[in-house]
């Protein structure tokens, strides 16, 4: 049987070699296969593991500096090793959007589950509160934004009777933003209905999404977001006041990969209540090098402590794709195309290339090469006389957004720094 950790994987899969028969994933890293070697066929989707270590070391610093928890998004990786991973470093919890994703993370085993979103429709109530049911060292958190919510929730876990608490955080949300409560008024009627539910639901602490305030300008954008948070303690402020939360720490949680510095403002008490501040940064361990590296050079300029910590993250997920055809002077043509690689904030960067059999190491392309198009399996690659580009070579490419070149993979190897593949995750999108 397959599980979670050990999916057989054979040439079916993208990305893995049809001549190595079927394999189990933890046996990946013992076959002695190099990417550059062309010993797993392209397109590929490759992990560095020196930068994946570098990001969690930079991850859990910054904690230490800040003093809060994280609980990285799963819906960014998918992975239950990378789950693992984000675990061992010291994660809080993990984070996810849907129920799927839940059921993905309760069958790793993972314990502590935010779901940064309502939790609406009967099957997806009757799982959760099921769950909690049948795993007394659960622990499950939801968002609700109205009463109608809190409502169907309160209904069904009087169907149910789980035996405990369903924990809810009250979400804040903003004008022209997505889901959340756009006033204090409307979020302390969605905290007093919660209270009101008792024993069947618990107000365990306040949310928000901070990267969906709008803002015309950066300048703009971040004093707004600042405006927001402060909105986001504000009505913990005035929960806790009323005496509306549950008897644990309260949890005060916002932060995805863009802003989470700008949330460690969040009150840490609350009167004589304590607080947890969670962030949810998913992309921080992969990173990438054209998104998330224009914010984290905005948010070492707004939070100059983050300097202290050194080096910051980097990017740590490859493409690798070959040049099937050069039809014309200055195009080279890829065999990656928008099934492999993210498209959505900005097409792939071509970084470096290699030629199998004359090349020991990739070769950096020059900078005006440039990826300017992609159909579903071709990239189109506009080329300089001096990019001594042949049909076959191999190009690595760097992305945009993490999130959305995972989820076109279900296996990705993990490779040292001379691209020795040394381990592999898996994918369940």
């Amino acid at each position: 049987m397959e599980s979670p950790l050990e999916p057989l994987l054979d040439g079916r899969t993208k990305g893995f070699p049809a001549a190595a028969g079927l394999l189990r994933l933890g046996q990946v890293g013992s076959m002695g296969w190099n990417v550059l070697a062309e010993d797993l066929p392209l397109p590929l989707a490759v992990l560095k593991e020196t930068a994946l270590r570098h990001n969690s070391a930079w991850m859990r610093a910054f904690q230490d500096l800040t003093g809060v928890a994280l609980a990285p998004h799963g819906k960014t990786s998918m992975s239950p090793q990378l789950f693992r991973r984000q675990l061992d470093d010291g994660a809080w919890g993990i984070t996810v959007a849907t129920v799927q994703q839940l059921r993905v993370c309760r069958a790793y085993g993972v314990t502590r589950v935010l779901m940064a979103n309502q939790l609406v429709g009967r099957q997806a109530i009757t799982y959760v509160l099921d769950e909690l049911a049948r795993n007394p060292t659960f622990v499950f958190y939801a968002l609700a934004d109205s009463v109608a919510a809190v409502d169907a929730l309160a209904a069904a876990a009087a169907v149910r009777r789980p035996g405990r608490s369903l924990d809810l955080l009250v979400e804040c949300g903003v004008n022209g933003g997505r889901a959340g409560c756009r006033s204090l008024a409307a979020a302390l009627a969605v905290a007093r209905r919660i209270k009101a539910a008792e024993p069947y639901l618990r107000l365990a602490g306040v949310e928000g999404y901070e990267g969906s305030v709008p803002g015309p300008t950066p300048d703009q954008q971040e004093r707004r977001i600042a405006e927001f948070v402060g909105f986001v303690g504000e009505v913990a402020e005035c929960c806790a006041d009323e005496g509306l939360f549950g008897a644990d720490p309260v949890i005060l949680s916002a932060g995805g990969s863009a802003y989470f510095d700008m949330v460690t403002s969040l009150p840490r008490q609350l009167g004589p209540r304590a607080t947890q501040v969670v962030i949810r940064s998913g992309c921080y361990l992969t990173h990438d090098s054209d998104a998330y590296a224009r914010a984290a050079v905005r948010m070492r300029e707004r939070t100059p402590a983050i300097a202290s910590l050194g080096e910051g993250l980097r990017d740590a997920l490859e493409v690798w794709s070959y040049v099937q055809s050069t039809p014309e002077a200055g195009l080279a043509i890829l065999t990656m195309g928008k099934r492999d690689v993210s498209h959505d904030l900005h097409l792939p960067y071509a970084r470096v290339a290699l030629r199998p059999g004359r090349d020991a190491r990739p070769r950096q392309l020059p900078p005006d090469c440039e990826v300017t198009a992609l159909n579903d399996q071709h990239a189109y690659l506009r080329t300089t006389e001096g990019a001594d580009l042949a049909v076959g070579d191999m190009i690595g490419c760097a992305i945009s957004h993490p999130c959305t070149t995972f989820d076109k993979w279900r296996f990705l190897p993990i490779v040292d720094d001379d691209y020795d593949v040394v381990d592999a995750v898996a994918t369940y999108f």
